[in-house]
């Protein structure tokens, strides 16, 4: 076993050895982090830097084992940090984590990959050969296959790791600050009638129309390299 194997073998077994015994999977759970969301902001108020590290730690576990709770985070993420350092955090959190991921599929779980995700490999190896990186960033910015899989599929590919890094903070950039004030907006609510206030509403309609944006980008961006070709 080389090195690599051992670095990514050692950490898959601390960062689950430390979601059990912090019991962090408890900040994946909705109604928990709506019940501690006074605390949580209390604690940051005293403690910025390291609520800031802790969450930027569970996040990216939480990417690199695939861990369902993204979303949830993601809106924590905004509720508690708000909407610039929010984005900021869960930007490179979300990428690096998904790096991890990408290099345990590559090195560690190969068999597996194929074994559990092998029938999304197909569609993805010929669009990953037809559009080269430009398939990863559409993947990214409009999700045809579910977030996690992308990750560990890319791994058994022939793109490099610093380029699906790169392609992946710059793709998964827009929806990150679309969830992020999401979140933002959604902490300020005290009572029903906040539901209906203007920045909630707009919040949740940009929310909505999202993934037809992200769409309608990736064909101003297809045509222009059509041109450029």
């Amino acid at each position: 076993m080389n090195w690599k194997k051992i670095t990514l073998a050692a950490f898959i077994f601390l960062s689950i050895g430390s979601l059990l015994y912090f019991d962090l999977n408890r900040f994946f759970d909705l109604d928990f982090i709506k019940s501690q969301l006074d605390a949580i902001q209390s604690y940051k108020q005293e403690n910025f830097e390291l609520t800031l590290l802790i969450y930027f730690c569970v996040y990216c576990i939480s990417v690199a084992l695939s861990i369902p709770g993204a979303m949830v985070l993601t809106l924590l993420g905004g509720a508690v940090f708000g909407v610039f350092f929010g984005t900021l955090v869960i930007s490179f959190a979300s990428s690096i984590g998904a790096t991890l991921a990408f290099f345990t599929s590559r090195v560690l779980l190969r068999k597996w990959v194929l074994e559990r995700f092998g029938k999304y490999l197909v569609p993805i190896n010929e669009g990953f050969e037809r559009e080269g990186l430009f398939y990863l960033f559409a993947l990214r910015m409009v999700p045809i296959f579910p977030f996690f899989a992308v990750n560990l599929l890319m791994g058994l590919t022939t793109i490099k790791a610093r380029s699906f890094y790169i392609i992946s903070q710059l793709g998964m950039f827009l929806s990150t600050v679309v969830y992020v004030n999401a979140g933002a907006q959604l902490s300020m609510i005290n009572s029903l009638s906040g539901i209906i206030s203007p920045p909630v509403i707009i919040s949740l309609a940009i929310l909505g129309v999202s993934p037809i944006i992200a769409k309608y980008l990736l064909n101003i961006i297809k045509r222009k390299k059509g041109e450029e070709i």
